[in-house]
């Protein structure tokens, strides 16, 4: 059995905790110092005995969360967004503790396989300039962050296709889009679990791709396959690295 440690005890937290055993792996310790019965803070004695720690916090807590485990030299899984632009400082801090770490906008099997299939639709679109793309993603009123890092994952496949997009537009505009802005769209209301839909519009067609989560289930499988896959291992990782070894 991998043992790991859960850093946060949200709802993500206590579907792995909830799956894990069923994959192979066990609980051995909870860090949430928000959460009543948990672990306050990350240190030698709260995860000695992980062998990976599974991060699903808060985008203003991450980067310290990342601190601190480097530090102490576990390896880790990192579900929360919200911090793409500290990725070379992070880089930096796991390949200096020599430790391993693997993250993603998106942990869904699902949703990773879901990328491919974009990358060779939009490959394919972009020979014919008669199809504009746009996207829009949908969440419940509690997430964090918008655009979902799900989106900016899906815009940066886009705009590196050959569509003839120089930039991503997440706001609302108040004036035309440029032919060059790729408008990927918003939404936060409810309690919608996640939708983010990609479509190809033509004056003949459409061709949409949606992925739509059902539950937190899938997001939580990923994880526990994810930290099974970074035991052992050293650097920086990308969940898709994991998905293409087919693993």
């Amino acid at each position: 059995m991998l043992r790991i440690a859960l850093i946060g005890y949200g709802k993500m937290g206590r579907m792995i905790e909830s799956m894990a055993a069923q994959q192979g792996a066990e609980v051995v310790a909870v860090i949430d110092p928000g959460q009543s019965g948990c672990g306050g803070e990350i240190s030698e004695s709260s995860i000695r005995d992980a062998e990976v720690c599974i991060e699903f916090s808060h985008p203003s807590a991450v980067i310290g969360n990342i601190g601190r485990i480097c530090e102490l030299g576990k390896n880790l899984v990192v579900g929360t967004t919200g911090w793409a632009e500290r990725l070379e400082e992070v880089k930096r801090m796991v390949n200096a503790a020599g430790i391993g770490m693997i993250y993603g906008s998106n942990l869904s099997i699902g949703m990773n396989l879901f990328y491919e299939i974009v990358e060779v639709a939009a490959r394919d679109f972009s020979a014919y300039r008669e199809y504009d793309v746009f996207g829009y993603e949908l969440h419940h009123r509690q997430k964090a962050d918008s655009p979902s890092g799900t989106a900016r994952e899906l815009s940066g496949i886009l705009l590196e296709a050959g569509l003839g997009k120089s930039s991503a537009q997440y706001d609302k505009l108040d004036r035309r889009i440029d032919p060059g802005e790729l408008h990927f769209a918003s939404v936060r209301a409810g309690f919608v679990p996640g939708t983010h839909v990609v479509c190809f519009d033509s004056e003949a067609d459409t061709v949409e791709l949606t992925h739509r989560v059902r539950n937190r289930s899938g997001f939580a499988l990923g994880a526990l396959k994810a930290a099974h896959w970074i035991a052992g291992k050293q650097g920086l990782h990308t969940f898709r690295d994991f998905i293409r070894t087919g693993k």
